[in-house]
């Protein structure tokens, strides 16, 4: 492949489609704590700007060395998001539910479910490596980039619309958070499982 405005159009669109399951967690993440500093809002996107670049280049890795293995690996993909996602879901649902009318302010997103969160929305990103399997290392690289800009950007205003709204929903913000991410799990199984 060339270096051409293609490559770097088609780069921005594989970081916005690939930033959507991102988004709604970042969304979900803003409804649940709207008193978020800035600087955790950065976290937050960094993180899923991080997982997001680097499944594709695992993919691509695997592409280039253990393609088998690779194939075997995406039967399971749509299942591991489900769980994982079902599971902090959950988690904010009951925290919400449990909270009371009285309580406003949510429990504050931890370092750990941040993680869980940032493999759970990028895990379907590892097919993208087949993807960009044609791109040299370097391409790949730049494309991998491209795609954690956009996602930054993209997951930063997912919390800034989730924080304003989440600052209205009060206590009832962990419940719908946590049907977002239950939603956003189920619609990964069913792209995974059935398309």
């Amino acid at each position: 492949m060339d270096w051409n405005v293609v490559f770097f159009l088609n780069s921005f669109l594989l970081g916005i489609g690939l930033a959507m399951d991102a988004f709604s967690v970042s969304l979900a993440n803003g409804l649940n704590e709207p008193i978020m500093k800035k600087s955790k809002m950065c976290l937050i996107a960094g993180v899923f700007a991080f997982f997001q670049a680097l499944m594709p280049m695992i993919g691509w890795f695997l592409v280039h060395t253990l393609c088998s293995c690779f194939s075997n690996f995406t039967k399971v993909v749509p299942w591991i998001a489900l769980i994982l996602l079902s599971i902090i879901g959950i988690k904010m649902i009951f925290e919400g539910k449990s909270c009371g009318e009285e309580c406003c302010e949510s429990e504050k997103l931890g370092f750990g479910v941040l993680l869980i969160q940032g493999i759970a929305t990028s895990i379907d990103a590892l097919s993208v490596g087949c993807t960009i399997s044609e791109y040299g290392l370097f391409m790949a690289l730049i494309c991998a980039f491209i795609i954690a800009v956009t996602t930054f950007f993209i997951c930063m205003g997912g919390l800034l619309i989730g924080k304003k709204f989440g600052v209205k929903l009060s206590g009832k913000a962990n419940i719908l958070g946590g049907v977002i991410l239950i939603l956003i799990g189920i619609e990964i199984f069913v792209k995974g499982i059935f398309f």
